[in-house]
C-alpha cells in the first residue's frame, strides 16, 4: 500500500465511523494527510521483511483547535483507523497505539504536527495487553469520568483508552518512587470498564489487597503499585453485572414466614 493509497483508506475508515458515532465532526484534510505520512515513514522493516508500524502519536495543534479533541469518540476513531489501516497494509502493531494532543500557541489554527514513533516493547506488555482486531466498539465504549486518586493527593483523569504506568518518563502516569518498576502498570479501556493490567513488575500490582495480573476495576477500588496507593473513581459509573440483584421479593409479606416476639415479662405479668 502506497503513501497515496494509505490515505485514502485511512480517510474512508474515518468518515465512516465519523457519519456513524459523531455525524457532527470532521477531521481536517491536513491531519489525514499527515497521519498516513507519519504511518509510513515511521514504519520500521525487520530483517525477516516483516513491517512493524508505530504505535505512539503525538498530535500538536494550536490551543483552540484542541479543544475539540476533548471528546474521547473522536480519539478512539482515530484509534481505530490507524490499527485498521495498519493491518490492512499489512504491518504489525506490537503494541495497541496511543495518541497524545499537545498544544503550541505558533501554530495557525489550520495546521497540525504530527510525530510518530515506536515505545519499547517488553514481554511483559506482550502478554498483559494483546492488540485486539481493530473493533471500533472496544476503543468507542470508553468509560467517562474515570480518574485516579494518586497517594491521596493528586487527581489524575483517564482521558485516554490506554495508560502506561511507572517510573519512565514516556509513560502516561509517571511515579517517582523507587518502589515502583519503570514499566509497572497498565490501564487499558475495554468494553466501557477500565482493567488495569500488571506489566510483570517487581513489587508487583494489587486491587483491594489481593495481587492481581489483571483485574476489572470499580468506584473505590485501591490499587498498590509496590505500596504506591491508587484510587480508581468514576463520576455516574455503568452497573456492575458482578452484583446479585437486590430488589425486594415479589409478595414477601405473604411468601416468608414470620416470628412474633413476645415479651415473656408482660405475659407472665397477665397471668398473675
Amino acid at each position: 500500500m502506497n503513501l497515496q493509497e494509505l490515505e485514502l483508506r485511512l480517510q474512508s475508515l474515518i468518515e465512516v465511523d465519523l457519519l456513524n458515532i459523531l455525524p457532527d465532526k470532521k477531521v481536517e484534510d491536513i491531519i489525514i494527510q499527515k497521519l498516513a505520512t507519519a504511518i509510513q515513514i515511521n514504519t520500521i522493516t525487520q530483517k525477516d521483511g516483516s513491517k512493524i508500524a508505530p504505535n505512539t502519536f503525538t498530535l500538536t495543534m494550536h490551543p483552540e483547535e484542541s479543544v475539540k479533541w476533548q471528546n474521547q469518540k473522536l480519539l478512539a476513531i482515530l484509534l481505530h483507523s490507524i490499527t485498521t489501516v495498519a493491518q490492512e497494509a499489512g504491518f504489525r502493531i506490537t503494541i495497541s497505539p496511543t495518541i497524545t494532543i499537545g498544544t503550541d500557541e505558533k501554530l495557525s489554527l489550520s495546521d497540525v504536527q504530527i510525530a510518530a514513533s515506536h515505545r519499547i516493547e517488553s514481554m511483559a506488555e506482550t502478554n498483559a495487553s494483546p492488540l485486539g482486531t481493530g473493533n471500533l466498539e472496544e476503543y468507542s465504549k470508553f468509560p467517562d469520568n474515570a480518574f485516579l486518586i494518586v497517594e491521596g493527593v493528586n487527581v489524575f483523569p483517564l482521558h485516554l483508552p490506554v495508560i502506561n504506568i511507572g517510573r519512565r518518563l514516556d509513560n502516561q502516569l509517571v511515579i517517582d518512587d523507587p518502589r515502583v518498576s519503570r514499566n509497572h502498570a497498565q490501564l487499558r479501556a475495554i468494553k466501557g470498564r477500565f482493567v488495569v493490567f500488571d506489566l510483570n513488575s517487581t513489587g508487583g500490582t494489587f486491587v483491594n489487597g489481593q495481587r492481581a495480573s489483571q483485574t476489572v476495576l470499580y468506584p473505590g477500588d485501591v490499587i498498590s503499585l509496590a505500596g504506591v496507593t491508587l484510587i480508581f473513581g468514576q463520576d455516574n459509573p455503568p452497573p456492575r453485572p458482578d452484583l446479585k440483584d437486590t430488589a425486594p421479593l415479589q409478595n414477601a409479606a405473604t411468601d416468608r414466614p414470620t416470628a412474633i416476639l413476645v415479651d415473656h415479662s408482660t405475659a407472665r405479668l397477665q397471668r398473675k
